[in-house]
């Protein structure tokens, strides 16, 4: 068995990067068609403001990939996919073509927040070559590496986009699996909000809780306290504690297909590199599941 993973291993593309390693690369010129880095940053309305941070400060070359524009914004659900055009034209406007190494960041102060989503998202759509640089740039600053305010303004390239079913689940999908129970089902959101004891973040309408029969694995839990992904021994343990088998089919879920990027994540850094995300998550599951298939301990406020 441990010969297969380590043949597996061969195969993977990184899906980390360095701080030194893209530190050098930015140094010897290397920013181009065929390397092209992303701010992907995003924050609660009110709290911090990513565009504008992008503006004042990023890694030297990189290109702000905002969230809210590359998103199916027709959709009632929160950050859905967008199709295939749309990504495909968004991310080709960045300078991103079917060759280029992709390598996303944030500037989260966990080191990590939103850059494993944007990774999952280009290989939803066909793209291998996309890393995540890994200490985010909380590390980036924190260790001195250069730092612009030039808007970076890349040849525009051309990107075929082919959506990868596999790595997607949809509500559908996701409501047989609770009778056929093919796919383990892992949810990264904090302990509170999975159990139903702490209230959603900056939602109306929407209950916490999970969806029966998941598994509560919190997104921050892979995270070191220094914002760096966790050993590898490490996040074995973490799944294996939660019972989780990595041979066997994973679906990760949330509260809208974000932080359930970083269990795809640690699985694929295991080794793993099939895990499927459920894209509408807790809230749309909440907003369409029979009320059966919703398990929680939240106390609506009597009027």
């Amino acid at each position: 068995m441990r010969r297969a993973e380590t043949m597996v291993h061969q195969v993977l593309y990184r899906a980390l990067v360095s701080t030194k390693w893209l530190a050098e690369s930015v140094r010897a010129g290397k920013l181009g068609p065929g390397l092209r880095v992303l701010d992907a940053s995003w924050y609660s309305p009110g709290t911090r403001q990513a565009r504008k941070e992008y503006l004042e400060r990023h890694v030297p070359g990189a290109s702000f990939f905002d969230i809210e524009e590359c998103r199916n914004t027709a959709s009632p659900y929160e950050m859905m996919l967008p199709s295939e055009a749309h990504f495909a034209d968004y991310v080709g406007r960045l300078g991103i073509g079917n060759q280029t190494h992709v390598v996303v960041y944030d500037g989260d102060n966990l080191g990590c927040f939103y850059a494993p989503r944007v990774w999952w998202m280009f290989r939803v759509f066909g793209h291998r070559t996309v890393s995540v640089l890994n200490g985010g740039f909380r590390n980036w600053l924190k260790e001195g590496h250069p730092v612009t305010s030039e808007p970076s303004r890349p040849e525009p390239a051309v990107f075929k986009a082919t959506l990868d079913r596999s790595l997607l689940k949809t509500y559908e999908q996701v409501l047989e699996n609770l009778e056929s129970k093919r796919f383990q089902l892992v949810d990264s959101r904090s302990q509170g909000r999975y159990l139903g004891t702490e209230p959603e973040p900056d939602a109306v309408g929407l209950d916490s809780g999970h969806i029966r029969g998941s598994v509560n694995m919190p997104f921050m839990d892979f995270l070191t306290e220094d914002g760096f992904e966790k050993s590898l021994e490490e996040l074995r343990a973490m799944f294996e504690a939660k019972k989780v088998n990595l041979a066997q089919p994973l679906i990760a879920t949330c509260r809208k297909g974000v932080t359930a990027c970083h269990v795809a994540l640690a699985a694929y850094l295991c080794g793993k590199p099939d895990v499927a995300v459920y894209d509408g998550s807790w809230f749309e599951w909440f907003h369409r599941a029979p009320p059966e298939t919703r398990v929680s301990q939240w106390k609506r406020e009597k009027a």
